[in-house]
């Protein structure tokens, strides 16, 4: 039997994927075709697949060609899997010519012709843009605008600030061609709004957005109150709009995997969650500003709260909050969570310094990421015998900022249903109002 191996990312599956399957079926009798993992593809720099790999597996299978599929996980996978399954041919697209010759001293390489005038690229140009209006103007939008440019079908139409001057600075440093005098103006340049706006001004910005019909991604924290949470959703389900906080470590390649190999027992029972997330702020920021819901607990607490969500629910049965004040506000901020039968707890800080890691501990093992554990690209699970131990490392391109415009995109365009849960973003606004109504906050 002679054996042909593929490999592809197979993105909208396509007439050329299927004319280069059904070629390299033709060299043989038996078809393997290996489909990259999301994983994967980011490490190579590829943002903008719009089907993720089960999907993609799903099409390549629907062709028939393929007799046997495998992922394709890491460089150098492909002499592994050719002396593996005792490979004959090694079949890719003309546009790799002499690119794998090297793997010719396993087999036979074929090059096979390309359909000309198709291809992943030119079809997701194809498909309607995602035209982003950005309120607020200050540091995190500016990083904002670069990471964007690495999503394909996101432009930025627009900009909005009150200080009018201001936002005409910001728009011509970052070559955005409308500087909106008014939230009507820009709403009406964009079909999409990302709020980098003062986090006590996201409800009113994200409600108008929403009200006009407008998809919202917003910095977090989205709001303070769940019952604004809970309207701000009702708002989008009756406009049949996405409405996503833009809480960038929910989406990158690290802590994705980590919360998949974490579900499937790895480390047995979770039994605490430990995160910290502290940084030394200058006094005259207005992160400290108690008349902007300035403080530790509102500028950060969103990070923690969303590994201890992820891997213990949100079935809380009590929270204890110790803060040390300054000026009004908390310059540090330790929670502490009772469960059934789970504890966990957090630290954050703005004027307080200390170990910002993230450990998991579980009844096998536990999870260890190292600092700052919130835009990790690399984390360890470890057992009683550390000959068991693992380490995994994954990419964090850039700010970190294109992964969650990647996962807002492909909400809008492909209705994909984003990382963050409803009930995980509704419990997250209900920690941030029960800290503001002083419930089991002692001050220390």
């Amino acid at each position: 039997m002679k054996k042909v191996i593929t490999y592809g990312t197979f993105d909208l599956l396509h007439e050329g994927h299927v004319n280069l399957l059904r070629r390299a079926k033709a060299l043989g009798d038996y078809l393997i075709v290996g489909v990259t993992t999301d994983h994967f593809d980011l490490e190579r720099g590829k943002m903008n697949t719009s089907d993720n790999v089960m999907e993609r597996i799903e099409a390549v299978k629907s062709t028939g060609y393929a007799d046997q599929i495998i992922i394709e996980e890491y460089r150098g996978q492909k002499i592994d899997d050719i002396q593996k399954y005792g490979i004959d041919i090694f079949a890719i697209g003309s546009d790799w010519e002499g690119y794998f010759d090297y793997l010719k001293e396993y087999c036979e390489v074929v090059y096979l012709p390309r359909t000309e005038g198709i291809s992943s690229t030119l079809l997701r140009e194809e498909r309607p843009s995602v035209r982003i209006g950005i309120i607020g103007t200050g540091s995190i939008a500016s990083r904002f605008i670069p990471e964007a440019a690495f999503v394909d079908n996101v432009e930025i139409t627009a900009a909005y600030n009150p200080d009018f001057s201001e936002c005409q600075s910001f728009c011509e440093k970052n070559g955005i061609q409308r500087a909106a005098g008014s939230v009507e103006e820009l709403l009406a340049a964009c079909n999409a709004v990302y709020i980098a706006s003062p986090h006590y001004t996201h409800y009113t910005y994200a409600k108008a957005a929403l009200e006009a019909g407008k998809h919202v991604l917003c910095e977090t924290p989205l709001v303070f109150r769940r019952q604004e949470a809970a309207d701000l959703f009702s708002l989008a389900d009756k406009a049949g709009r996405i409405l996503m906080p833009a809480h960038k470590t929910a989406f990158c390649p690290a802590f994705r995997h980590l919360v998949s190999l974490l579900k499937s027992g790895v480390i047995g029972e979770v039994a605490d969650v430990s995160a910290s997330v502290t940084t030394l702020t200058d006094e005259t920021s207005e992160k400290l500003d108690s008349t902007r819901f300035g403080g530790s607990m509102n500028e950060n607490a969103c990070f923690p709260l969303l590994p201890i969500f992820k891997f213990l629910g949100t079935d809380f049965k009590n929270i204890n909050f110790y803060s040390k004040m300054r000026n009004g506000v908390d310059i540090f901020t330790k929670a502490v969570f009772r469960y059934d039968h789970a504890v966990a707890s957090f630290q954050v800080g703005l004027g307080v310094k200390s170990e910002g890691n993230l450990v998991i501990s579980g009844t096998k093992g536990y999870a260890y990421v190292p600092a700052p554990w919130w835009r990790t690209d690399y984390f360890e699970i470890r057992f009683e015998d550390q000959n068991q131990n693992k380490k995994y490392f994954y990419p964090f391109a850039g700010e970190g900022l294109r992964y969650e415009i990647k996962e807002f995109a492909s909400a809008i365009l492909q209705g994909s249903y984003p990382k963050l849960t409803r009930d995980e973003i509704l419990k997250m606004a209900e920690v941030q109002e029960r800290y503001l109504q002083e419930i089991n906050v002692f001050r220390i």
